[in-house]
C-alpha cells in the first residue's frame, strides 16, 4: 500500500510559477513510475507528466512540454512537478499518481491517487 499527499498548490499570476510536491508513504517508492494528472473545472482528468522508478526518463503532456519538469527524490520518498511559465489553462486540481511505470502511467495505468491540490492561474 502507498499513500500519497500533495502539496504546494495555490493562486498565482499567469508567468509565474508553482513547484508541486508529492510525499509518499512506504519503503517502496523507488519502484514506482510516478506521474501528474489534472483535472480542470468541468473537464476530465489528463495526462501532465511522469517519471521512471530511477528518475532516468521523463515524459510530458505537448501541452505542459518545456515549461514543467518531473524530478523525484527516492531517497525522500517524494515527487515534484515544477511549473513555469503558468497559463490560465493550467488551472485544475493536480494529483500525483503510481504506477508500475513512467510508460503506464502515459496511459493512464495507475496503482494509488493522491487526493489532489488545486492550482489556480489568473490571468
Amino acid at each position: 500500500q502507498v499513500q500519497l499527499v500533495e502539496s504546494g498548490g495555490g493562486l498565482v499570476q499567469a508567468g509565474g510559477s508553482l513547484r508541486l510536491s508529492c510525499a509518499a508513504s512506504g519503503r517502496t517508492f523507488s519502484s514506482y513510475g510516478m506521474g501528474w494528472f489534472r483535472q480542470p473545472p468541468e473537464k476530465d482528468r489528463e495526462f501532465v507528466g511522469a517519471i521512471s522508478r530511477d528518475g532516468g526518463s521523463t515524459y510530458y503532456a505537448a501541452s505542459v512540454k518545456g515549461r514543467f519538469t518531473i524530478s523525484r527524490d527516492n531517497a525522500k520518498n517524494t515527487v515534484y512537478l515544477q511549473m513555469n511559465s503558468l497559463k490560465a489553462e493550467d488551472t485544475a486540481v493536480y494529483y500525483c499518481a503510481a504506477g508500475p511505470s513512467a510508460n503506464a502511467l502515459r496511459v493512464g495505468r495507475t496503482d494509488y491517487w493522491g487526493q489532489g491540490t488545486q492550482v489556480t492561474v489568473s490571468s
